[in-house]
């Protein structure tokens, strides 16, 4: 394990970037800020390293202009409608940061989330596998969220070239939480072009459908017969431009799919190919969804690690999630977690080659 500086934030705190590596080269830099993923090294079918992940190389480039880049996201993933809930009959209000189609909403734990905070660093060996723990206290009432809320997020590289994240949170008062990372990956390396030869497979026949606000409509949906249907594998860009109502609002794929599941535990949610560099990668999860995002809003303007320029549809995400919009759509599994429960949640990103 290694560390080295990796900035400052706007108000003068130093960051640490931290480097968990196997013998083999497959490796992960994650930095104290956010929490983020910010170079992740997986072989391709000739065994040679590149980084496949999107990013930058200080903090103080994640601050000023990050799209959620390799970050934790919390205390809520995604969007809440008009920025309000209610918990137990009372009302929470929380920042509208986003505004798809015009619509305000709070996205992805508000103007100053997990995503934007330092967290405590532990570096770790579990298993004789390299790990990185993470650890924060979110106080009662930050960006309007009920409860004093305690989270440690693992990080830990396997044999088997997996990256497992580990979550765990518990509170003093009833609150909403659904944490997820948000890398966005190219197989073929970053900065290398877009992704839209990448082949996509979901484990997921059913969608929560949006409105033009990109806020669920409270629906399960079957993606049979319709462009958002990767229950076999699709290039990501074969029908990503298709004249479909669902794929208009989101400007491309940016949507919640429900993980077919029969039992509790882990499971496959998704599978991505790369034809010319062979690399697999399978995601892994113990959430009821995850959220396929096709960069959409990527616009050419970001200049990356490796100095080239990321342009539209060059990143794509998988973010394992409960729901959207959960607190306020009670058909959908329930994210309240209560005073003497312990949130747990595992996702396993798993690299292979074809």
């Amino acid at each position: 394990m290694e560390s080295s500086p990796f900035g400052r934030t706007q108000n003068g705190q130093e960051t640490q970037l931290y480097r968990l590596k196997l013998a083999d080269g497959f490796q992960a830099d994650i930095a104290d800020y956010g929490g983020t993923v910010v170079r992740l090294f997986t072989p391709d079918r000739t065994g040679r390293l590149e980084d496949v992940v999107l990013g930058f190389n200080s903090a103080e480039e994640y601050v000023a202009r990050s799209p959620y880049f390799g970050c934790i996201i919390g205390r809520f993933g995604n969007r809440i409608a008009n920025g309000r809930f209610s918990v137990d009959g009372k009302t929470c209000t929380v920042a509208t940061n986003n505004e798809p189609g015009g619509i305000p909403c709070h996205l992805h734990g508000g103007r100053h989330g997990f995503d934007k905070v330092v967290w405590a660093a532990e570096p770790l060996t579990l298993n004789g596998q390299p790990a990185l723990r993470l650890t924060r206290t979110s106080p009662d009432s930050e960006e309007g969220y009920p409860g004093t809320l305690r989270i440690d997020v693992t990080y830990t590289l396997t044999a088997d070239h997996s990256l497992r994240i580990d979550y765990e949170a518990t509170t003093d008062q009833p609150t909403p939480v659904n944490l997820t990372n948000h890398s966005y990956f190219n197989l073929r390396g970053e900065g290398t072009g877009d992704i839209l030869g990448h082949e996509l497979t979901l484990s997921a026949s059913r969608c929560t459908p949006v409105n033009a606000g990109l806020i669920p409509t409270g629906s399960f949906a079957s993606v049979a017969g319709t462009p958002l249907d990767f229950t076999q594998p699709h290039s990501i860009g074969t029908r990503i431009d298709a004249d479909h109502e669902q794929l208009r609002f989101a400007s491309g794929y940016d949507h919640n799919y429900i993980i077919d599941r029969t039992e509790p535990g882990l499971a496959l949610a998704a599978i991505v190919f790369e034809p010319n560099s062979g690399r697999v990668m399978e995601t892994w999860t113990t959430e009821p969804g995850v959220q396929f995002y096709s960069g959409n809003f990527l616009d050419g303007k970001l200049t990356g690690k490796s100095g080239r320029l990321y342009p539209r549809r060059s990143g794509f995400c998988l973010e394992t999630q409960h729901f959207p919009d959960s607190p306020n759509q009670p058909a959908f599994p329930n994210t309240i977690l209560r005073p003497g429960n312990t949130y747990r949640s595992i996702t396993i990103y798993k690299f292979r080659q074809r």
